[in-house]
């Protein structure tokens, strides 16, 4: 058996190739920044053989990469390596969150999140290429880039990708204490809407209905609704236009983690019965993109004990969980593809202004992904 341990990872190497991605910021709204991030993951792909296909965006978001390694048996169904490129951060962050280490730990937007784990991941194939390892399955990279949005323009093509594949890695970032994810709540997103009666606030204030007074009302509301089978959450709100105009219109975006896929139908109820009209105010509720739950079979399982081995034989312990948060790992387990998430590095605070990682973890957790690809050499089951 191979010792991956022996494998020459160099965490100072590899977090100067890492710091060449996090500086090229690329929030999702910005396809331009995004795609200027997947010109150097192509880069990358190109260097180690892939031959790398980049599907374009759609709905005004970014391309995507799809990179195929080479292998004597391309046929077989083989290992998909799912990433998104992606960041909650707007371009400028880095003059609040520059790139900087500190001992063990370096900071940088979306260098958890998961430009680390993506990177690692490339870094392992390219370990293997050069140790002469060959993969017994062959190895799909894809890294989209509307993740952080539910992947409303991507989710069909992770799809369709996943079920030619025997199985996904996702290298989302790893929990703190290194638990990687072998399945995720479901996740469904919905537009707010309320509308008002408009007036002068300053000459006839009583003549209007503010859309904002109602959204916060409702905000409270919402909020209050979560417990142990669901939360709610609302991230956006954007009302008015005129500081002395009542205002007539109120959007905003929340979520709904369902911990407990029986309470789906009691969540929708509750949510619904708060859109009754009061008058001439309204309020409304729509639903809009979702990430299915995630609820893992015998090959999640099997996955999952494969990489809790190699972690064993690594000289670490490797916990696991059922997990919050949607990623794009939640489509493919869904699916029935056996899957598994949180291979990426360790860190914390990931969508904060103080995002960092934990440097050591990158040759870490780049030796269990190498020995992942390693070794699996057929369809989970």
């Amino acid at each position: 058996m191979t010792d991956f341990a022996s494998l020459p990872f160099d965490a100072d190497e590899m977090l100067a190739g890492l710091a060449r991605w996090v500086a090229c910021e690329s929030p999702t709204h910005d396809a331009a920044a995004v795609n200027r991030m997947m010109d150097l993951a192509a880069f990358d792909l190109a260097r180690l053989g892939a031959e790398v296909q980049r599907v374009p965006g759609q709905m005004g978001l970014s391309d995507s990469l799809i990179a195929t390694l080479p292998h004597p048996r391309p046929e077989l169904p083989g290992i998909l390596v799912l990433g998104h490129m992606d960041t909650v951060h707007p371009v400028g962050t880095l003059e609040v969150l520059p790139v900087r280490r500190e001992g063990d730990i370096c900071y940088g937007p979306g260098i958890n999140d998961m430009k680390g784990g993506n990177y690692l991941a490339l870094e392992a194939i390219g370990q293997l290429q050069r140790a002469g390892i060959e993969t017994p399955l062959p190895v799909t990279v894809m890294f989209t880039g509307d993740e952080e949005i539910g992947s409303p323009s991507s989710a069909r093509l992770i799809e369709d990708v996943a079920r030619r594949h025997a199985c996904v890695l996702v290298p989302e970032p790893a929990r703190a204490d290194g638990s990687v994810v072998h399945g995720r709540h479901a996740i469904l997103r919905f537009a707010l809407q309320a509308s008002g009666r408009p007036s002068h606030a300053g000459n006839i204030p009583e003549k209007g209905a503010s859309a904002i007074a109602l959204m916060a009302r409702k905000l409270l509301e919402i909020e209050a609704l979560s417990c142990d089978a669901f939360t709610c959450s609302v991230g956006i709100i954007r009302g008015g236009q005129w500081s002395n105009c009542v205002p007539s219109a109120c959007e905003a975006e929340m979520i709904l983690q369902l911990k407990d896929p029986a309470a789906r139908e009691d969540a929708l109820a509750r949510l619904q019965a708060l859109t009754v009209p009061e008058g001439d105010v309204t309020f409304a509720i729509t639903p809009g993109v979702a990430r299915p739950a995630w609820q893992p079979g015998s090959g999640c399982k099997a996955l999952l004990d494969r990489a809790e081995g190699l972690a064993r034989d690594l000289g670490f312990h490797l916990p696991s969980i059922v997990s919050g948060g949607g990623s794009d790992g939640n489509f493919t387990g869904a699916l029935g593809v056996p899957t598994l998430d949180g291979l990426g590095v360790r860190g914390q605070m990931h969508h904060t202004l103080q995002e960092h990682i934990w440097v050591d973890s990158l040759a870490e957790r780049g030796r269990l992904f190498a020995g992942l690809l390693a070794t699996i050499d057929g369809p989970p089951a």
